[in-house]
């Protein structure tokens, strides 16, 4: 069957075209409305400005999508939307467009949870992942383990405490200058610094736990930014990125090894926007390696947000006969509410 995903949770407005089946998922379009440079100019994300690129986008690219797959709006047999979590405003816009377009086409619509949606891009490029398996989500918001029972049903087994991963990155990208968005930036910059170079606490929880604070990390890193320049010298951005980089890779390592070890996984699954980090991807192939495990890590462009792992994730909410009707509201929570 033929899926249209409708994505719009935070900054990216995106519309695609899934060919979901048994034996069978293919990709027939993908489109990306990005808002990356009207955001770059304040230093992150503003929510009323990302909402009104929406309303701006959606409809365009939506028609953009069916058109790159060959297809009308008749042939489509699923409308999935991404309804939490995310910015409130940016959530609404993809929910109202797409109840009002699946009631005018009498198609069934589906609501999408984000993470779960980030956890289905995997099924896109490995046919063969199967549930239950085991799933690392790593973004701007989120930093958590799940134990994926159903390809509609997770549980969190471990997480942050406080602030993500992606956010972590960014935040002290901001701070060395480095450009919007800063976790991507970093991620260059870090081969070029020694990773050894200032000591920074870890963001691994101690103790029998699969837990993180980044908090504390972020902190650490302002104060010898801060510290050094103080007192008249500007501290090596790379050896910054390098070694805020190697303290963040080394406890999502640890803690990667403590799931594997409890829950015995055959497959974890790297997902997020934050899974395009190329130290975080070797460095857990490396593990899944020798813990003899498959690893399944999407493609760059299903690592952040797109409307195709919405779609994947719609196939299987329709499977499960997850319907959703014009009551569907777009929520800032995990859980919906």
């Amino acid at each position: 069957m033929y899926i249209l995903g409708i994505e719009s949770s935070c900054d990216e407005t995106s519309a695609a075209v899934v060919q979901m089946e048994e034996g069978r998922r293919e990709v027939l379009s993908n489109i990306v409305a990005s808002q990356i440079e009207i955001h770059r100019l304040y230093g992150g994300v503003v929510p009323e400005i990302a909402s009104r690129a929406h309303i701006e986008a959606i409809s365009r690219i939506t028609y953009e999508a069916l058109d790159t797959a060959g297809l009308s709006i008749n042939d489509i047999g699923c409308i999935a939307v991404t309804s939490h979590p995310g910015l409130i405003g940016a959530l609404l816009v993809g929910v109202n467009f797409a109840k009002s377009l699946a009631y005018a086409q009498g198609i069934p619509l589906v609501a999408v949870n984000h993470i779960k949606a980030h956890i289905a891009a995997a099924y896109l490029e490995y046919p063969q992942l199967k549930a239950p398996f085991t799933a690392l989500v790593v973004s701007g918001g989120h930093t958590a383990f799940y134990s994926v029972d159903t390809p509609t049903d997770l549980r969190e087994i471990g997480g942050t405490r406080d602030d993500a991963a992606g956010e972590a990155f960014d935040k002290i990208g901001r701070v060395i200058g480095m450009p919007y968005p800063g976790g991507a930036a970093m991620d260059r910059l870090a081969y070029e610094g020694d990773p050894k170079s200032i000591k920074l606490p870890s963001p691994a929880i101690i103790g029998d736990n699969a837990d993180f604070s980044f908090s504390g990390l972020k902190t650490a890193a302002l104060n010898f930014i801060n510290s050094e320049r103080q007192k008249g010298a500007e501290p090596s951005h790379a050896d910054i990125a390098a070694s805020y980089t190697k303290v963040i890779v080394d406890a999502i390592l640890k803690k990667t090894e403590y799931i594997i070890d409890r829950y015995r996984p055959a497959q974890l699954v790297l997902a997020g926007g934050v899974a395009a980090n190329s130290h975080i991807r070797g460095a857990l192939e490396g593990l899944c390696k020798r813990k003899r495990i498959e690893f399944c890590k999407p493609s760059m462009s299903l690592c952040s947000d797109n409307a195709a792992m919405v779609a994947a994730a719609g196939y299987f909410e329709y499977l499960a006969g997850n319907f959703a009707d014009t009551s569907l509201n777009a929520s800032a929570n995990d859980d919906g509410n």
